[in-house]
């Protein structure tokens, strides 16, 4: 019984958060999931502090609900938080000691790169709990994951490559539109095993990807067709019917070229409180429809965002899946984790207030999948990878799960249009919220070249005619108003295939 229960598992990844930045002042108490005896979470006590300039800086409860830049999260940035001024990493060698003090010197430098006055302890505030009714209430009910890292110390897209193929193919930066469009005439990015997705479909499971605007990242991976692609807006419909997917992975919406103003990602520049809601509206279709009793929900972020977390990360299994690519820059083994994320597993077959103290990285959700559906291990990361099946213990669903949510803050930001479960999402956004963020800045910011990635595999599959005339368009991209042009072009493309 238990886990032999779960017929289907979706995942919901958002956007750059750190688990101290999130849930460190949530206080929560529990039950520890493997042993059975009271625990309580791994979060902050009030005493953590990271030095700048000779000043100490405390974490503290009470963050904004919007950032005035985007902490740094590239391989630099990270190794800098982690290891301290100065920390430098020997290609191919050990990553340096973990001292966990660089947070504030690195958001300081991000900031003066960005010619803002920054405040150097705005990267150490954390969010109070009843700013986030929606995670804290989910948190509380079901299990919680306090030693989930990302999967590498970088920035978004490798980490979310290690959820869809347990590596990244050596990727360990945000890549270049250049980059992308190699890839392109390549025939795609390449895994050497390829992703839980084609294992999926070659062992008969069915799988969906539910998408929060028109350009999914997801989307750029090889083998991600058109026809697997859902928009958000008919997920809690697609739920009361006969289900047919084992396997669902929902992205928010993003709006990468307008400082991802109105977007249900989570980012930090846009307003947090829109990523609760649409951890509601995901939580509530599932509780409230006819597979809630054999199903599974993973809600975690891709990375830290830059923001602290106090735990260092562990080292971890390299996923040894072939030789080394062009892809990596720094000369990365991926034998270390990323920064602690958040991490909250629903289902009704997991008793409640569980606190999960074993260690997890983005490659336990290849390997959950493995282990529910019969599959092989994808690469080493995920074979060695703790996977979800024993936290589904219960015998029968709990009956006294709620069927709703409290609704998130109040943050006073305006100037978006409404989110609610069945908006059509980006559509609404694209006609009310067309300004470009910075027009002139270079295309190749944060992981706006990701997006523009999916959007771009799809305008392949939409007009193949036009191969090298598209590529060449891409090619040609060189600032965010560039990109915004470009994205709406294709916009109006898969629209009108729909």
């Amino acid at each position: 019984m238990g886990a032999e229960q779960i017929k289907h598992v979706f995942v919901l990844m958002l956007e750059n958060r750190a688990f101290d930045h999130m849930l460190g002042f949530s206080g929560i108490n529990g039950i520890d999931a493997e042993t059975g005896q009271p625990t309580t979470m791994r979060g902050l006590d009030g005493t953590e502090t990271n030095p700048y300039n000779g000043t100490s800086y405390p974490a503290t409860p009470g963050a904004d609900w919007v950032m005035p830049v985007d902490p740094g999260h590239e391989f630099s940035d990270v190794l800098e938080q982690l290891g301290g001024s100065g920390a430098v990493y020997p290609p191919g060698g050990a990553y340096p000691p973990i001292l966990s003090s660089g947070f504030v010197a690195s958001y300081m430098a991000t900031c003066a790169a960005a010619r803002t006055t920054g405040v150097p302890g705005e990267i150490m505030k954390c969010y109070a709990p009843e700013q986030l009714p929606v995670l804290n209430a989910l948190a509380r009910e079901f299990a919680i994951c306090d030693s989930w890292h990302a999967s590498m110390p970088g920035p978004t897209w490798p980490n979310r490559m290690f959820l869809h193929a347990a590596s990244s193919g050596g990727l360990d930066h945000s890549p270049t539109t250049a980059e992308i469009v190699l890839w392109e005439t390549l025939d795609g990015f390449h895994f050497a095993n390829g992703t839980i997705f084609d294992a999926l479909q070659q062992k008969g499971v069915k799988r969906c990807l539910y998408a929060g605007d028109d350009f999914p990242m997801v989307a750029a991976l090889k083998g991600i067709t058109l026809g697997d692609i859902r928009q958000y807006h008919n997920f809690a419909p697609d739920l009361q019917q006969d289900y047919p997917y084992s396997y669902a992975f929902i992205e928010p919406s993003y709006n990468a070229t307008g400082d991802y103003k109105c977007s249900t990602s989570q980012h930090p520049l846009d307003d947090v409180t829109r990523g609760e809601a649409l951890i509601k509206c995901t939580y509530e279709a599932i509780r409230n429809s006819p597979v809630w009793e054999s199903s599974l929900l993973v809600i975690t972020w891709d990375e830290h965002g830059g923001f602290y977390d106090h735990v260092a990360p562990p080292p971890a299994a390299a996923p040894a899946d072939g030789p080394g690519s062009g892809h990596n820059q720094s000369g990365f083994t991926f034998e270390r984790y990323g920064v602690r994320v958040p991490a909250v597993i629903v289902s009704p077959l997991i008793p409640a207030n569980r606190i999960d103290h074993r260690l997890y990285d983005h490659a336990s959700i290849p390997a959950t999948l493995e282990a529910l559906f019969g599959l092989q291990p994808l690469t080493g990361r995920d074979g060695a990878a703790n996977n979800l099946t024993p936290l589904v213990t219960l015998s029968a669903p709990r009956t006294d799960a709620p069927a709703s949510l409290p609704s998130p803050a109040a943050s006073g930001i305006t100037g978006c249009p409404g989110f609610d479960c069945s908006s059509t999402s980006l559509q609404e956004l694209a006609d009310t919220v067309s300004a470009v963020a910075d027009p002139g800045a270079s295309v190749n910011t944060g992981n706006l070249p990701s997006v523009i990635h999916g959007a771009l595999r799809q305008d392949l599959a939409l007009d193949p005619d036009r191969r090298q005339q598209i590529l060449a368009q891409v090619s040609s991209l060189k600032t965010r108003a560039d990109a915004a042009q470009y994205l709406d072009q294709v916009r109006q493309k898969i629209r009108a295939a729909r």
